[in-house]
């Protein structure tokens, strides 16, 4: 919901007079998908990007914005985090995992699945030729635009260019004093 701050100011009216005019200054509170490589990295302290992620997310948060998560990312945070370090994973225990999945549902609203993701899904991969690993992508976006999300924090700009609706979001971005876009 949008905050109203009304700041009243001295004008001069068309009519030569002075009056007090009141200028409305609107701050946007939005909606912040977090993709899951910024969840990847904010919860392993020994990743490069830990410190990066968590200063976006903050940020974010502060600036009053809402992050939000779709099942989505939680599945994929599931399949990385228990997944063996010999085959590119943490390999952390079941336990550990569920502990930090209900510690990220604190801070995050999740966005649950819902009627009509799939089919705007199937409309994005066939209309902008989206292939392989990308699909994944295509599904976040398709969410993304079923909750009314326009912005994405992402590590991964690149792989959300062929998707206009959107504004992404980097931390890199975030760190050094971007204006956030609204759409």
């Amino acid at each position: 919901m949008a905050q109203v701050v009304g700041i009243a100011t001295p004008a001069t009216s068309a009519r030569g007079g002075r009056q007090a005019r009141l200028n409305l200054c609107w701050l946007r509170r939005m909606k912040v998908l977090a993709d899951t490589n910024v969840i990847l990295r904010s919860t392993q302290p020994a990743n490069p990007g830990h410190a990066l992620a968590l200063s976006a997310m903050a940020r974010l948060s502060e600036s009053g914005h809402e992050l939000c998560l779709v099942p989505q990312s939680i599945y994929e945070y599931w399949v990385v985090a228990t997944r063996p370090l010999a085959v590119n994973g943490f390999g952390m225990p079941i336990s550990d995992v569920d502990r930090r999945i209900q510690e990220l549902l604190l801070h995050f609203t999740l966005l649950r699945d819902e009627r009509g993701v799939y089919s705007r899904w199937y409309d994005l991969v066939v209309s902008r030729h989206v292939q392989g690993k990308q699909a994944h992508d295509a599904r976040l976006v398709a969410a993304m635009e079923r909750h009314n999300v326009k912005h994405l924090l992402t590590f991964n700009r690149a792989d959300f260019a062929r998707f206009p609706a959107i504004v992404v979001l980097s931390p890199d971005e975030l760190q050094s004093g971007m204006t956030i876009p609204h759409l």
